[in-house]
C-alpha cells in the first residue's frame, strides 16, 4: 500500500513512501517526548539565523510565536502527532508550516540537519533528566541518613559469603549503600559535564557553509561549549551509553540492597519489617506478606542492563557518520530512565517506613563466634604473631563447637588451656558492642566514626 503524503524531504523522490516503511522507520511514537528540547533548540537556532542575517529578521518573530503555539498545543494534548511525518522534528516543522505558512517556516531548517538537531535534543534531554535522577538519589541518601541516625544503637551481624563475620552497626551497613549511591550520583554528574557541548551547526556530517554563530546558540541553551568535530558530533551517542551504564550500576546497587531487604524481612532473619503499604499478599495463602517492591526493583535491574547492552550492540561497528540504526538509541534509554526513576521514587519511602527489629539483630550479632577476630587481635597486642593467634582462636572455636558452647561461656581457666596470654581483660572484648567500639578509625564501624560520617554526608546532601 502506498501513501501520497508529501514529505518535507520528498523533492528527489518520484514515488510515495510505502505505508509499511513509514510505520517501520517512524520514531514519533517514542521521540515525541523530546518536543520541549526540539522547540527550545529551534527557537535558539531561529534567533541566531536572524542575528546573522541568514534569514530575514522579520521572519524570526513569527517562527518563535509559531513554535510557542505548538508547544502549548502539545502540552494541552491537542497536537496531532503523525507517523507520516516520521519524527518529532518533522512533526513540529510540518505544523509550523500550517501555522505561519511554508515560506517562513521553511527557513527554520537553514544551516542544520535532523542529524545535528536530534543530537542537540538528546543532549538537552539527557542533561535535564540526569539532573532529576541525581536529585532522586539525593532524596534516597537523605532517607538512609535519617534511618541510620535514628537506629544508631542497633548492632547487627556483618556477613561475608553470607556467613556470620563480625558485628557492625546497622547504621554502618546503611552507610555502605550511601557510598554506592553517592558514587552513582557523581558518575551521572560527570556524564552531564561531558555531554554539555552543543552539536548544532554540525549539519548532516560536514558542518555548514552558512556563517552560523554556534557559540551564541550554545550559550543561549546553557551549554558549556560546542563540539569540535562535525562527524563525531552527529554520530556520537557516548552520552546515552554512559548514562545507561550509570543507570545499570545504580540499579545493580539497588538490587543488592533489595536482595538484603528480601532476606532481612523473611521469617528466618526477621531483621526488619516492611510496611504493609509496600507489600502484597498471596491469592491462596492468607498469612503471606510478600516483599514485592524490593523483588521487582531487583528484577528490573536486568531490564536496565539489557538496555545498555542493546545500545552498545547498536553502536558496534557503525561507520561514520549518522546511520538510521542510531534511531534505536532512544527506546532503550527512555525505558531505562523510566525504570530508574520509578525505582528510586518508591525506594525512599519504603526505607522510611521500614521498621528495624533491634532485639533480633542484637541477638544475632553475637552468634556464630563473631567476636573471634577481636580475640586474635587481643593476642597480637600481647606479642603473639597474628598467624599464631589465628590458630589459637581457631582451636578455641573448634572446642566451643564440639561442646556446644559460646565464647562468652568459657571460664578463664578454659581460655588459659589454649594460651597463657589470656587474662581477665579478655572478657571486655567478647560482647558485640565491644567489637564495634574497637573499630574506632576512619571508615570503621565504631559509633563515633559512624556519627561523624553521617555528619559529613549530611553536609554534602543538605
Amino acid at each position: 500500500m502506498k501513501k501520497d503524503t508529501q514529505k518535507l524531504w520528498g523533492g528527489r523522490f518520484t514515488a510515495p513512501t510505502d505505508e509499511l516503511v513509514e510505520e517501520f522507520t517512524a520514531s514519533i511514537n517514542f521521540d515525541k517526548r523530546l518536543y520541549a528540547e526540539d522547540i527550545a533548540g529551534s527557537m535558539a537556532h531561529a534567533r541566531m539565523l536572524g542575528r546573522q542575517n541568514i534569514i530575514p529578521a522579520a521572519d524570526v518573530e513569527p517562527i518563535i510565536n509559531g513554535l510557542q503555539k505548538i508547544k502549548a498545543e502539545i502540552e494541552r494534548g491537542e497536537f496531532n502527532f503523525s507517523v507520516a511525518n516520521e519524527d518529532i522534528h518533522m512533526n513540529i516543522e510540518s505544523r509550523l508550516s500550517e501555522i505561519i505558512g511554508p515560506e517562513i517556516a521553511g527557513r527554520l531548517h537553514t544551516g542544520r540537519s535532523r542529524n545535528d538537531q536530534v543530537a542537540l535534543d538528546l543532549r538537552l534531554y539527557l542533561r535535564a533528566q540526569l539532573a532529576q535522577v541525581e536529585e532522586l538519589i539525593a532524596d534516597l541518601i537523605r532517607v538512609l541518613l535519617d534511618k541510620a541516625e535514628a537506629e544508631i544503637t542497633v548492632i547487627m551481624p556483618g556477613f561475608t559469603h553470607l556467613q556470620q563475620a563480625q558485628p557492625v552497626l546497622f547504621a554502618h551497613h546503611l552507610l555502605a549503600y550511601v557510598e554506592m549511591f553517592k558514587r552513582d550520583s557523581d558518575r551521572l554528574s560527570d556524564c552531564r559535564k561531558r555531554l554539555n557541548l552543543s552539536p548544532l551547526g554540525s549539519g548532516a556530517l560536514a558542518g555548514s557553509s552558512f556563517a552560523l554563530d554556534r557559540q551564541s546558540v550554545a550559550e543561549e541553551l546553557g551549554f558549556s561549549g560546542i563540539t569540535a568535530n562535525s562527524l563525531d558530533a552527529v554520530s556520537d551517542r557516548d552520552g546515552v551509553a554512559e548514562a545507561l551504564f550509570d543507570f545499570s550500576l545504580l540499579m545493580i546497587h539497588l538490587s543488592r540492597f533489595c536482595e538484603e531487604l528480601v532476606l532481612w524481612s523473611s521469617v528466618q532473619f526477621n531483621f526488619i519489617t516492611l510496611s504493609d503499604s509496600f507489600c502484597t499478599g498471596s491469592s491462596i495463602m492468607p498469612q503471606k506478606k510478600n516483599p514485592d517492591v524490593p523483588e521487582l526493583i531487583r528484577g528490573k535491574s536486568g531490564r536496565v542492563v539489557g538496555s545498555l547492552v542493546n545500545l552498545l550492540m547498536t553502536l558496534k561497528s557503525l561507520p561514520l557518520a549518522y546511520n538510521k540504526d542510531m534511531q534505536e538509541d532512544k527506546e532503550p534509554f527512555f525505558d531505562a530512565l523510566d525504570t530508574v526513576v520509578g525505582s528510586l521514587r518508591i525506594m525512599a519511602p519504603m526505607i522510611k517506613e521500614m521498621r528495624v527489629n533491634k532485639e533480633v539483630m542484637g541477638r544475632q550479632a553475637g552468634a556464630g563466634f563473631s567476636t573471634a577476630t577481636e580475640i586474635a587481635d587481643y593476642l597480637v597486642r600481647k606479642g603473639l604473631p597474628f598467624r599464631a593467634a589465628h590458630e589459637v582462636v581457631g582451636k578455641v572455636v573448634a572446642f566451643c563447637e564440639a561442646n556446644e558452647l559460646d565464647l562468652t561461656e568459657l571460664t578463664l581457666g578454659q581460655w588459659l588451656e589454649f594460651s597463657q596470654l589470656f587474662a581477665e581483660d579478655l572478657f571486655t572484648l567478647l560482647a558485640p558492642q565491644d567489637a564495634v567500639d574497637a573499630k574506632d578509625l576512619y571508615g570503621g564501624t565504631a559509633t563515633a566514626q559512624v556519627l561523624e560520617q553521617i555528619r559529613r554526608l549530611r553536609s554534602a546532601f543538605n
